[in-house]
């Protein structure tokens, strides 16, 4: 086969086998149902904040290419924020622990989200093994402008996110349209990220977390999947390009290569410490965490290893999951690899039935040439003998008396016979 269809194969065999061989988590349960009963009011306008209503849009905010929830969780000093008035003109929706805050257009959008929000609380809670998110308020906007404009007075606010979390105040802002315009956006999975965090913040009681942790926690719980994601974590481990944990504690680069790194790294190492096997380590973990200590004294506590060996023990489990090897002998990967190899015997026994009916064809206008030689030789050796016609002899006229001669004949014993 050709370059091209080696390369065709080997994307095929990638898009078909990642979620057999790199799924970063489950998917948190959804929900459904109809919206339960609530208190629905409408607040006074906010003083001096323009309202939503307002002719004028405010100005979306800046585009970049970094992922969506790198920053989506930012940091502030404690006591340092206040929680701001409900915008004017917005419906309320109290279900007790969590209170949602949205445009009258918006009901149908936001039904979806307060159905599923007690499921999403549950797994959150179960995952975690301590209470979490006991009162939070999920402001929706309409634009990303606009959810700018939610955001607490003198709060830090990353303008490239679809939704952001203050888990400090239990508040959470997310946009019904997407920051960069013709892409998709699940708000369903936003809605989870973001609760994540404020139930992080919340089992740790507010203790200080390292960045990649409370990242990898929130995508690894909202269960988002991501080829991009898969894909950076295999070139990275190929590439040897991992970026060690304590240089993404506070921070994520902000080259955009090295922040897409850092970002799948977070996920991934979450997931190698929330592992089945795991599961009670990490708990124990957030135990320590709300007991005050420093994060490095509870990973050692939790896992009975240093957190320097314990990203060692990562980076060995990822070199032996993020290569072709995992592809290739995975359950889809042998039947993509089976498909192709029946492609390419077909394609070359087909290419070979191709040139034998070629070869038939020449063998027989070989021999069509041959007999028309032949047939043009003893054409020109044959002669060709022409008798001319005579003269035609007359016919023989016979006497008519020698035709009225009788034939002698005798009779004996009554019968007549002829003579010879």
């Amino acid at each position: 086969m050709g370059r091209a269809a080696a390369r065709l194969i080997m994307l095929l065999i990638l898009l078909l086998t990642v979620p057999a061989w790199a799924l970063p988590g489950e998917v948190a349960p959804s929900g459904s149902g109809e919206v339960r009963e609530g208190t629905t009011e409408v607040d006074p306008p906010r003083s001096a904040q323009p309202t939503p209503d307002d002719s004028t849009e405010p100005p979306a905010p800046t585009v970049t290419a970094l992922p969506s929830s790198v920053a989506d969780a930012p940091r502030t000093a404690s006591g340092a924020l206040r929680m701001p008035p409900i915008p004017a003109g917005f419906n309320s929706f109290d279900s007790g622990w969590v209170h949602f805050v949205y445009h009258p257009s918006s009901r149908e959008r936001v039904q979806p989200l307060i159905a599923q929000a007690d499921a999403v609380r549950h797994e959150l809670v179960e995952r975690l093994g301590f209470p979490a998110l006991t009162q939070v308020r999920v402001e929706i906007a309409r634009t990303p402008g606009e959810m700018a404009t939610f955001a607490p007075a003198g709060a830090p606010y990353p303008d490239y996110a679809a939704g952001v979390a203050y888990s400090e105040l239990g508040l959470v802002l997310l946009s019904l349209t997407p920051v960069h315009p013709g892409t998709d956006q699940d708000l369903g999975e936003v809605f989870r990220h973001e609760l994540a965090h404020v139930a992080l913040h919340d089992a740790a009681n507010g203790q200080p977390i390292p960045r990649w942790f409370n990242e990898g926690f929130a995508v690894l719980a909202s269960g988002e999947t991501s080829f991009v994601r898969m894909r950076t974590m295999l070139m990275a481990n190929v590439g040897g390009s991992l970026i060690p944990l304590r240089d993404i504690e506070r921070s994520f680069p902000s080259d955009e290569t090295q922040a897409q790194v850092a970002y799948a790294e977070a996920v991934d190492v979450v997931r190698f410490l929330v592992r089945r096997e795991d599961v009670h380590r990490f708990h124990a973990l957030i135990q320590h965490l709300r007991d005050g200590e420093a994060f490095d004294k509870a990973v050692f506590a939790a896992y009975g290893v240093e957190l320097a060996t314990l990203e060692l023990e990562w980076r060995d489990d990822v070199s032996r999951r993020y290569t072709f090897w995992p592809i290739l002998l995975s359950g889809t990967g042998f039947w993509v690899i089976a498909l192709s190899v029946f492609v390419w015997a077909w394609r070359r026994r087909r290419r070979r039935d191709r040139l034998t009916l070629q070869r038939w064809a020449r063998e027989e206008a070989a021999e069509d040439v041959q007999r028309a030689r032949l047939a043009a030789r003893s054409e020109a050796a044959r002669v060709h003998i022409v008798l001319a016609r005579g003269a035609e002899a007359p016919a023989t006229q016979v006497p008519a008396a020698l035709l009225e001669v009788e034939v002698p004949r005798v009779e004996h014993d009554g019968q007549w016979h002829t003579l010879h």
